[in-house]
Protein backbone atom coordinates (compact mmCIF):
# COMPACT_ATOMS: atom_id res chain seq x y z
CA UNK A 1 0.00 0.00 0.00
CA UNK A 2 2.79 2.28 1.18
CA UNK A 3 4.34 1.92 -3.10
CA UNK A 4 0.59 2.64 -4.04
CA UNK A 5 0.69 5.88 -2.06
CA UNK A 6 4.17 6.84 -3.35
CA UNK A 7 2.90 6.40 -6.89
CA UNK A 8 -0.53 8.11 -6.55
CA UNK A 9 1.34 11.73 -4.91
CA UNK A 10 4.47 11.53 -7.54
CA UNK A 11 1.63 10.64 -10.40
CA UNK A 12 -0.03 13.89 -9.13
CA UNK A 13 3.70 15.17 -8.98
CA UNK A 14 4.25 14.66 -12.45
CA UNK A 15 0.85 15.63 -13.84
CA UNK A 16 1.70 18.75 -12.32
CA UNK A 17 5.20 19.78 -13.87
CA UNK A 18 4.00 18.07 -17.04
CA UNK A 19 1.07 20.11 -17.22
CA UNK A 20 2.69 23.36 -15.96
CA UNK A 21 5.22 23.05 -19.14
CA UNK A 22 2.21 22.35 -21.07
CA UNK A 23 0.15 25.41 -20.61
CA UNK A 24 3.22 27.43 -19.80
CA UNK A 25 1.57 28.56 -16.37
CA UNK A 26 1.92 27.07 -12.98
CA UNK A 27 -1.44 28.58 -11.94
CA UNK A 28 -3.38 26.37 -14.54
CA UNK A 29 -2.23 23.03 -13.84
CA UNK A 30 -4.02 24.00 -10.29
CA UNK A 31 -7.13 24.61 -12.41
CA UNK A 32 -6.76 20.79 -13.86
CA UNK A 33 -6.01 19.24 -10.31
CA UNK A 34 -8.98 20.58 -8.42
CA UNK A 35 -11.07 18.38 -9.31
CA UNK A 36 -8.63 15.16 -8.12
CA UNK A 37 -9.95 15.30 -4.18
CA UNK A 38 -13.38 15.42 -5.53
CA UNK A 39 -13.01 12.09 -7.19
CA UNK A 40 -11.16 10.55 -4.46
CA UNK A 41 -14.15 11.74 -1.99
CA UNK A 42 -16.76 9.80 -4.63
CA UNK A 43 -15.03 7.01 -4.82
CA UNK A 44 -14.55 6.78 -1.14
CA UNK A 45 -18.08 7.26 -0.83
CA UNK A 46 -18.83 4.24 -3.30
CA UNK A 47 -16.84 2.29 -1.61
CA UNK A 48 -17.83 3.23 1.95
CA UNK A 49 -21.51 3.29 0.62
CA UNK A 50 -21.31 -0.66 -0.98
CA UNK A 51 -19.04 -1.92 2.35
CA UNK A 52 -15.93 -2.23 0.75
CA UNK A 53 -12.74 -1.60 1.44
CA UNK A 54 -9.99 0.50 0.74
CA UNK A 55 -7.07 -2.47 -0.62
CA UNK A 56 -4.82 -2.49 -3.44
CA UNK A 57 -7.21 -3.53 -6.44
CA UNK A 58 -9.53 -0.32 -5.04
CA UNK A 59 -6.26 1.61 -5.11
CA UNK A 60 -5.82 0.66 -8.63
CA UNK A 61 -9.03 2.06 -9.35
CA UNK A 62 -8.31 5.31 -8.00
CA UNK A 63 -5.04 5.63 -9.86
CA UNK A 64 -7.05 4.63 -13.04
CA UNK A 65 -9.83 7.93 -11.43
CA UNK A 66 -7.40 10.66 -11.17
CA UNK A 67 -6.44 10.37 -14.44
CA UNK A 68 -9.46 9.85 -16.10
CA UNK A 69 -11.30 13.10 -14.03
CA UNK A 70 -7.69 14.78 -14.59
CA UNK A 71 -8.36 14.43 -18.65
CA UNK A 72 -12.02 15.84 -18.37
CA UNK A 73 -10.32 19.00 -16.57
CA UNK A 74 -7.92 19.15 -19.13
CA UNK A 75 -10.15 19.30 -21.62
CA UNK A 76 -12.02 21.56 -20.25
CA UNK A 77 -9.30 24.37 -19.48
CA UNK A 78 -6.96 23.71 -22.70
CA UNK A 79 -10.11 24.29 -24.53
CA UNK A 80 -10.89 27.61 -22.43
CA UNK A 81 -7.24 29.11 -22.65
CA UNK A 82 -7.21 28.93 -26.31
CA UNK A 83 -10.93 30.84 -26.18
CA UNK A 84 -8.73 33.33 -24.19
CA UNK A 85 -6.36 33.77 -26.20
CA UNK A 86 -8.28 34.59 -28.88
CA UNK A 87 -9.37 37.26 -26.43
CA UNK A 88 -12.93 36.01 -24.42
CA UNK A 89 -13.08 37.32 -21.15
CA UNK A 90 -12.42 34.22 -18.50
CA UNK A 91 -16.39 33.31 -18.38
CA UNK A 92 -17.56 33.87 -21.94
CA UNK A 93 -13.93 31.46 -22.31
CA UNK A 94 -15.00 28.81 -19.66
CA UNK A 95 -18.81 29.23 -20.79
CA UNK A 96 -17.64 28.32 -24.48
CA UNK A 97 -15.65 25.65 -23.46
CA UNK A 98 -18.13 23.51 -21.21
CA UNK A 99 -20.52 24.10 -24.10
CA UNK A 100 -18.22 22.14 -26.76
CA UNK A 101 -16.66 20.05 -24.84
CA UNK A 102 -19.59 18.52 -22.86
CA UNK A 103 -20.02 15.31 -25.32
CA UNK A 104 -16.28 13.91 -25.41
CA UNK A 105 -16.65 14.56 -21.66
CA UNK A 106 -19.67 12.24 -21.19
CA UNK A 107 -18.75 10.29 -24.00
CA UNK A 108 -15.28 9.20 -21.99
CA UNK A 109 -16.72 8.79 -18.38
CA UNK A 110 -19.69 6.94 -19.96
CA UNK A 111 -17.43 4.54 -21.73
CA UNK A 112 -15.28 3.95 -18.61
CA UNK A 113 -18.34 3.68 -16.33
CA UNK A 114 -19.99 1.66 -19.03
CA UNK A 115 -16.57 -0.72 -18.73
CA UNK A 116 -16.34 -0.99 -15.07
CA UNK A 117 -20.23 -2.28 -14.81
CA UNK A 118 -19.80 -5.75 -14.83
CA UNK A 119 -16.97 -6.58 -12.14
CA UNK A 120 -19.12 -3.79 -9.94
CA UNK A 121 -22.07 -5.76 -10.42
CA UNK A 122 -19.87 -8.70 -9.97
CA UNK A 123 -20.13 -10.50 -12.74
CA UNK A 124 -18.12 -13.24 -13.96
CA UNK A 125 -15.18 -15.29 -12.61
CA UNK A 126 -12.96 -13.26 -10.15
CA UNK A 127 -15.37 -10.42 -9.92
CA UNK A 128 -15.80 -10.29 -6.09
CA UNK A 129 -11.57 -9.52 -6.00
CA UNK A 130 -12.08 -6.80 -8.93
CA UNK A 131 -14.93 -5.13 -7.49
CA UNK A 132 -13.77 -2.61 -5.32
CA UNK A 133 -11.62 -1.69 -8.02
CA UNK A 134 -14.66 -1.06 -10.49
CA UNK A 135 -17.03 0.63 -7.60
CA UNK A 136 -14.39 3.04 -6.72
CA UNK A 137 -13.81 4.32 -10.35
CA UNK A 138 -17.43 4.81 -10.91
CA UNK A 139 -18.67 6.57 -7.99
CA UNK A 140 -15.59 8.42 -8.40
CA UNK A 141 -16.48 9.37 -12.12
CA UNK A 142 -20.13 10.03 -11.29
CA UNK A 143 -19.06 12.85 -8.24
CA UNK A 144 -15.80 13.99 -10.76
CA UNK A 145 -17.79 14.35 -13.88
CA UNK A 146 -20.75 16.39 -12.28
CA UNK A 147 -18.56 18.36 -9.98
CA UNK A 148 -16.02 19.03 -13.12
CA UNK A 149 -18.03 20.61 -15.02
CA UNK A 150 -18.84 23.27 -12.02
CA UNK A 151 -16.09 22.95 -9.94
CA UNK A 152 -13.60 23.94 -12.32
CA UNK A 153 -15.12 26.55 -14.14
CA UNK A 154 -15.22 28.09 -11.42
CA UNK A 155 -12.06 28.06 -10.20
CA UNK A 156 -10.59 28.89 -13.84
CA UNK A 157 -12.89 31.92 -13.50
CA UNK A 158 -12.06 33.28 -9.92
CA UNK A 159 -8.05 32.16 -10.81
CA UNK A 160 -7.80 34.09 -14.13
CA UNK A 161 -9.72 37.02 -12.94
CA UNK A 162 -6.82 37.16 -10.04
CA UNK A 163 -4.30 36.71 -12.00
CA UNK A 164 -5.40 39.35 -14.94
CA UNK A 165 -5.86 41.83 -11.44
CA UNK A 166 -2.73 40.76 -10.20
CA UNK A 167 -0.71 41.43 -13.41
CA UNK A 168 -2.38 45.06 -13.19
CA UNK A 169 -0.62 45.75 -10.10
CA UNK A 170 2.42 48.16 -9.97
CA UNK A 171 4.00 46.05 -7.70
CA UNK A 172 4.48 43.34 -10.74
CA UNK A 173 5.50 45.33 -12.98
CA UNK A 174 8.65 47.87 -12.99
CA UNK A 175 7.68 51.16 -13.24
CA UNK A 176 10.31 54.15 -14.81
CA UNK A 177 11.14 56.61 -12.44
CA UNK A 178 9.40 59.92 -12.82
CA UNK A 179 11.39 62.50 -14.31
CA UNK A 180 12.54 65.19 -12.10
CA UNK A 181 10.54 68.63 -12.88
CA UNK A 182 12.47 71.32 -14.25
CA UNK A 183 13.15 74.29 -12.14
CA UNK A 184 10.83 76.97 -12.50
CA UNK A 185 12.96 80.51 -12.44
CA UNK A 186 12.94 82.67 -9.70
CA UNK A 187 10.71 85.56 -10.42
CA UNK A 188 11.21 89.13 -8.61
Amino acid sequence: MGSLYFALFLGIGVAYMVLASQFNSLLHPLTVLTILPLSVAGAAAGLWLTGKTLNIFSMIGLLLLLGISKKNSIILVDYARQRRDEGADPRTAMLSAGERRLRPILMTSIATMSAALPPALGLGPGSEIRMPMAIAVIAGLLVSTALSLLVVPAFFVTADGALARMKGWTFWRRQPRPAEAPARPETV
